[in-house]
């Protein structure tokens, strides 16, 4: 029987980042900016970065290619991750996180033609169907709000090509370093960008650092880290081209389910149309067995 290691990490992804969305959208505070939550968020990725050395005895890989690697994908999710607030801040936001949603398109390409990935059919068919469902989670009318140009719109096909090819990366690297290591310089490299956020802060608007908002907003992020370490997992032992749309068409369906649960929304007829395409993808490409890898 076939090893499905690589969807049990891919599920706690799903739902450790679907969890992650909908609180966040419940305890939004526009008393502290997205910057300092970014700060926040890069000091939860520590205590998984700790347990995970400690799992593999500390054995961390610090060769020239592994610090290449391992930097590059951090500096793509983190980096990609920092544009992203710059982004909202001058564009639509309803058009920005469809363009990111589709970061999967990136990943299967280079997958498919770098590394040789391949699925069968009906594998296709769901990652086709997850990729068909993305956008729709985040799609809502627009409003006639103004924008700084295109600008961004640039930014937005950075951030979706920066975290497409993050993901590609954590596949190429699994084949010669540790998921362990990997997430080491994921971590390094978000604490790194730390001054760059507080460089980003607005300080004229009012920031509430009180001891509530602090841990309630570490005790959210770190949900985000916890899926970030089993997303290089499940990239470990699974395919990119698999791995990638279920991940991203898994966690905006938890994040909607719990959002229409817990607050009670009806919501829009394009949305009920992405919960029930990422419903389908995904037990299609839980169930469907892997092509193996084509040689080289």
């Amino acid at each position: 029987m076939q090893s499905k290691k690589w969807l049990i990490f891919a599920i706690v992804t799903t739902l450790a980042w679907g969890l992650w969305g909908a609180l966040t959208g419940l305890f939004a505070n526009d008393s502290i900016p997205s910057t300092m939550v970014y700060a926040i968020w890069a000091v939860t990725m520590i205590p998984p970065c700790i347990i995970a050395l400690k799992l593999i005895g500390w054995k961390l890989e610090y060769d020239t290619r592994s610090i290449i690697l391992g930097c590059t994908i951090g500096l793509l999710g983190s980096g990609g991750q920092m544009l992203l607030f710059q982004a909202v801040n001058i564009g639509p936001a309803y058009l920005i996180f469809p363009i990111i949603s589709l970061s999967p398109i990136i990943t299967i390409a280079l997958s498919f033609g770098l590394l040789r990935e391949r699925t069968r059919k009906l594998g296709a068919l769901g990652i086709v169907l997850a990729l068909v469902a993305l956008p729709l989670f985040e799609y809502s009318p627009g409003d006639g709000e103004q924008t700084e140009g295109i600008l961004w719109f640039a930014f937005a096909l950075i951030v979706m090509t920066a975290w497409g090819l993050q993901a590609y990366f954590m596949k190429f690297s699994n084949n010669t370093m540790s998921a362990e290591s990997i997430f080491f310089y994921m971590t390094i490299t978000a604490l790194a960008l730390i001054p760059v956020a507080y460089a980003m802060t607005d300080f004229s608007q009012e920031i509430d650092f009180s001891l509530t908002v602090i841990s309630t907003t570490a005790a959210i992020q770190i949900l985000n880290a916890i899926g970030a370490l089993c997303l290089v997992y499940a990239f470990r032992f699974g395919k990119a081209i698999v791995v990638s749309p279920l991940t991203n068409a898994g966690a905006p369906l938890i994040s909607s389910v719990l959002v229409i649960i817990l607050m009670g929304v009806v919501p829009s007829d394009v949305k009920i149309v992405g919960i029930t395409l990422a419903i389908i993808a995904a037990i299609i490409l839980a169930i469907e067995p892997e092509e193996k890898t084509i040689d080289k």
